[in-house]
């Protein structure tokens, strides 16, 4: 304000030679307001201090990168318990030298992101405090452009939450600074705080938190962490597990409450198994499901669950499975600890090389045969056998035929796509549709050999299955071609109208025949 002629001036902008003309008595009360300090500038906001595992990212960096670490070798599993004789601070920088985990894929808070983004253009300052390792931490601020300053874990010292407390009040002063959290370990941490802004909260963790700060936001989670973990256990996949009663459909003893008894535990144990293999196959596929444009939605990839639950959930759900097979004879046992070994093998190993992924695939529907049969001792045909080999490497074809389709060109070539490239598309689908067509070969042969009439009185019915098998693996084969095939073969066949209907006829053309 400037006083020309007797009369005070204001500018009309910061910088600018234009004023404004104020009648006299306003202009008093502003020459009054400005010489007695009212009109200064409010203070600025003291700084936001924001956590990383859980806060800014729905995940835990240092489980992140051990998984990557037991994923690129998994006997890294004992040098991680060597390293964590020697501390915490230790564990987390020998593990961070070791693994590059692609901090552009990880699954942020998005709602949190842009608060802080609307923080920083507004002049705040924005430091990232984190027990994760210095590493890590820098590569996340350095990917975000908002932190001013980076406190972490430093490979000699651990960030715990007093520490942290400590280094924040030291630097900032008690009250000096509001705190994003999103665990009861960070009420340490809010009591120093002038304000708490609760992210994604842990059971009571947002109640805690009134009680010992003023709570200024919340932003939370709202899908529900149980049906995240159900998800993840793939329940809708265990519809494949009723392959247990294929051997018993076979010899057409299904009525026998015993065996059928025999045959739901065998499947039930399958399932729990299945699911100890699917949370498994999950973590070692975080990367490439991340970059997937359907498979990003998954639990795991979207910090939806915790990731250390699921490495708890593994040995607990084989446990499990395990004690329900002890029900049944030994050799099912052993049938269900080659599919859980052959399903480790695919998820580290066979998943990465080209068409061992899809023989394993069948090898692992075929097998929920062979243990149908070890539970109820009654081993299948080699007819059966043969039909279950060409038709469940159809399956597989198709599975992975599917899971390149939505890529594209471009895309299947930058994401991991299992080893193929974008022109093995049409491979696959010649080599997929011929095995089925095999299948049906086989049974025609089954048919004409008279081997057919041992269990069917009218087993000249039974070739009305080869034209129902013949339209069904076409219209499976045409669907993945479309797009539309977005589940496991067998999983898409009880919830595609068209398969429900062949399977209906099927089941018709069957009791007809006997």
């Amino acid at each position: 304000m400037e006083r020309q002629n007797g009369d005070y001036q204001v500018p009309a902008a910061a910088g600018g030679g234009k004023y404004l003309h104020l009648p006299r008595a306003l202009q008093r009360l502003a020459f009054t307001a400005n010489r007695d300090g009212l009109l200064r500038q409010p203070p600025a906001a003291p700084p936001l201090v924001v956590d990383l595992d859980g806060t800014l990212v729905k995940t835990d960096l240092l489980v992140e990168s051990v998984v990557a670490l037991l994923r690129r070798n998994p006997l890294y599993l004992a040098m991680v318990l060597l390293w964590l004789l020697k501390g915490t601070a230790n564990l987390k920088h020998e593990v961070s030298n070791r693994v590059t985990l692609d901090v552009s894929l990880l699954p942020y808070h998005s709602r949190l992101v842009e608060y802080l983004k609307a923080q920083h253009e507004k002049g705040r300052r924005l430091v990232l405090a984190t027990g994760a390792d210095e590493l890590l931490a820098h590569q996340v601020a350095d990917h975000l452009h908002l932190f001013d300053t980076v406190i972490s874990s430093n490979g000699i010292q651990n960030l715990s939450p007093r520490r942290k407390r400590d280094r924040l009040v030291a630097e900032f002063g008690e009250q000096g600074f509001d705190y994003a959290g999103n665990e009861r370990g960070d009420l340490t941490v809010w009591r120093s705080a002038r304000k708490a802004i609760v992210v994604n909260p842990q059971l009571g963790a947002r109640r805690a938190a009134g009680r010992v700060a003023r709570v200024d936001e919340v932003f939370d989670n709202e899908k529900e962490p149980f049906l995240g973990y159900l998800r993840a256990l793939r329940p809708h996949q265990w519809l494949k597990n009723l392959l247990v009663f294929v051997p018993l459909l076979a010899a057409h003893r299904v009525t026998e409450l015993a065996l059928t008894g025999r045959a739901l535990l065998a499947v039930l144990a399958f399932s729990l198994c299945a699911s100890s293999g699917y949370l498994l196959n999950d973590l070692m596929d975080l990367p490439s499901d991340r970059r997937h444009p359907r498979k990003r939605r998954r639990p795991f990839a979207s910090g939806e669950i915790s990731l250390l639950a699921g490495l708890l959930l593994i040995p607990a759900l084989l446990a499990m499975s395990g004690l329900l097979g002890c029900l049944l004879p030994p050799l099912f046992v052993v049938m269900l600890g080659i599919y859980y070994g052959a399903s480790l093998a695919y998820s580290l190993f066979f998943k990465h090389h080209v068409l061992f992924d899809v023989i394993v695939l069948a090898g692992l529907y075929a097998l929920r045969v062979a243990a149908g049969s070890a539970a109820v001792k009654i081993w299948p045909s080699p007819w059966l056998l043969a039909f279950s080999i060409f038709l469940f490497l159809s399956l597989a074809l198709v599975k992975r035929y599917a899971e390149l389709v939505p890529l594209g060109d471009a895309a299947a070539e930058s994401a991991a796509a299992r080893g193929y490239q974008p022109g093995d598309r049409e491979l696959l689908a010649a080599m997929g549709a011929a095995s089925g067509y095999v299948a049906v070969l086989v049974l025609a042969i089954y048919i004409a050999s008279g081997t057919a009439q041992l269990l069917y009185s009218r087993h000249e019915f039974i070739w009305f299955l080869c034209p129902l098998l013949l339209y069904w693996i076409s219209h499976v084969w045409l669907m993945a071609h479309r797009g539309k095939m977005n589940d496991d073969p067998l999983v898409f066949a009880l919830r595609d109208r068209a398969s429900r209907i062949v399977l209906v006829l099927a089941a018709f053309t069957l009791l007809v025949a006997v």
